[in-house]
């Protein structure tokens, strides 16, 4: 979640001076060691960021990368740097010549607003013509921002990254074919479903038809799943208004919170306090369980205990909140469910 925050931070930033940035130098200090920082490491520190890194090209020496940042004395990603305006599709070979001599395993190119991230995948020490990675900071998805975490810092794993990499390349290139595909059918792509519907013969004409009925048939497919799906988180909206009114009109007068539930709710803070600031993990007892929320949301459940009846049982949520009661002798036993209370965190945060 900080991540995305610090992201969407200078997307924002980005926006708002771009039309001021004149100069590649300055798309630099604005836009890209800003981004650099964001990953975790210091721009500061010449010895964990190197600018002007230098790069021998044969008999060409003194040829120099804009920022390589180093790990255990090696460089782990070489950065070239355009002005903010470029089209880095014409930028490509210089940086092709510095991965061949670096002894890294990624290069990114970027204007500061467009970055792409490249390996060696179809060629050993031989840059990719093509970037497994490629993303536009200033609408960022959620798969990418998972994909920039990997950069990280904290958690940067050459061989996590490296065995992703394939399957990312080829997703990007299978979504470019799908839209030119919704876009534009191919002969192809038309003969596929004209042969499963049609019985007659694949005239010019009747191929033609076809191309039209084809984009037709998937756009409205498409935007039908969309509406189904908008409607499902409406009527879940619904459902949750539905919830929070009936746990507001709830008499208060009947409502006792026991010390052993303030016990329980201790043992819960206890385990999330190193994920959460405690001011986040509030307390809500209703008359039949004592729930324990992130951000007094009732729509961010993250668990109830249930310490009033015969038995006692913690309530655990999963991805679609629903509850799943689990037996506990006290509230002890909460301990043993510190995996799946943090797990609850989690989701949250990539919502």
């Amino acid at each position: 979640m900080e991540l995305q925050i610090q992201l969407k931070t200078l997307a924002d930033k980005i926006n708002q001076l771009k039309d001021k940035i004149g100069t590649e130098e300055s798309t630099k200090h604005a836009f890209v060691l800003p981004f650099i920082n964001i990953l975790g490491y210091d721009t500061f520190n010449p010895t964990e960021v190197v600018p002007e890194f230098t790069a021998d090209l044969g008999l060409k020496k003194g040829e120099k990368v804009d920022y390589a940042i180093i790990q255990d004395g090696e460089p782990i990603l070489i950065i070239e740097c355009k002005n903010w305006k470029d089209n880095l599709s014409v930028h490509g070979s210089q940086l092709f010549r510095y991965f061949h001599v670096s002894k890294t395993r990624f290069a990114l190119l970027t204007n500061g607003i467009t970055y792409q991230f490249f390996t060696d995948l179809d060629e050993k020490n031989k840059m990719d013509q093509k970037p497994f990675l490629e993303f536009d900071i200033t609408n960022l998805k959620d798969n990418s921002i998972n994909e920039i975490a990997k950069f990280h810092k904290s958690s940067f794993d050459v061989n996590n990254i490296v065995s992703n990499a394939s399957s990312l390349k080829y997703i990007k290139e299978i979504r470019k074919q799908i839209d030119n595909e919704l876009t534009n059918p191919s002969f192809d792509f038309v003969k596929l479903f004209a042969n499963k519907v049609y019985s007659g013969r694949l005239t010019e004409k009747v191929m033609e038809e076809f191309k039209e009925l084809v984009s037709k048939g998937f756009n409205q497919f498409i935007n039908e799943k969309i509406n189904d799906r908008l409607n499902a988180a409406l009527n879940k909206e619904a459902q949750n208004q539905r919830v929070d009114q009936i746990e507001t009109v709830e008499d208060e007068s009947k409502i006792f919170t026991s010390e052993e539930e303030m016990e329980g709710y201790r043992i819960v803070v206890a385990i999330l306090r190193r994920k959460l600031p405690v001011n986040r993990i509030i307390c809500r007892d209703t008359q039949s369980y004592f729930g324990i929320l992130l951000d007094d949301n009732n729509r961010k459940p993250l668990c109830r205990l249930h310490l009033n009846g015969g038995k006692k049982y913690i309530g655990l949520f999963n991805n679609d909140k629903n509850e799943k009661r689990e037996p506990i002798q006290s509230v002890d036993d909460i301990y043993q469910f510190e995996k799946e209370l943090l797990e609850t965190v989690r989701l949250y945060e990539v919502e």
